[in-house]
């Protein structure tokens, strides 16, 4: 089990933002801004590069949910920056496809 699929679980605890069956939005343990979440499909797609048709409508609802976290977090206005890393040259840690949202600053390009 990934440390996403626990949380998820609820095996170990997690500052949870927001949730549906399908999703779960979480503050990151490791924040690299005033604003980070992590948006997690609860059904375990191992990265972007391994989703299928089949994922298509779970990958559009994600986004979406981004809005609803961002307004809970109120960065919905200023800004905020949507990050998924896919393999190991991409920064993906965590085998289980998420999406970061970053926001409360300014955000520079190209983010390193």
């Amino acid at each position: 089990m990934t440390v996403f699929e626990k949380i998820i679980a609820r095996q170990i605890p997690a500052a949870i933002v927001a949730e549906t069956d399908e999703w779960i939005a979480f503050h990151d343990v490791s924040p690299q801004a005033p604003v980070h979440v992590l948006i997690v499909p609860k059904r375990v797609i191992p990265r972007v590069a391994h989703a299928a048709a089949t994922d298509e409508a779970v990958l559009g609802r994600l986004l979406l949910a981004s809005q609803k976290v961002a307004s809970e977090l109120g960065v919905l206005e200023s800004g905020y920056r949507l990050v998924i890393n896919n393999g190991v040259h991409g920064g993906e840690t965590v085998p289980h496809l998420h999406v970061h949202l970053l926001g409360g600053r300014p955000l520079a390009w190209p983010p390193g």
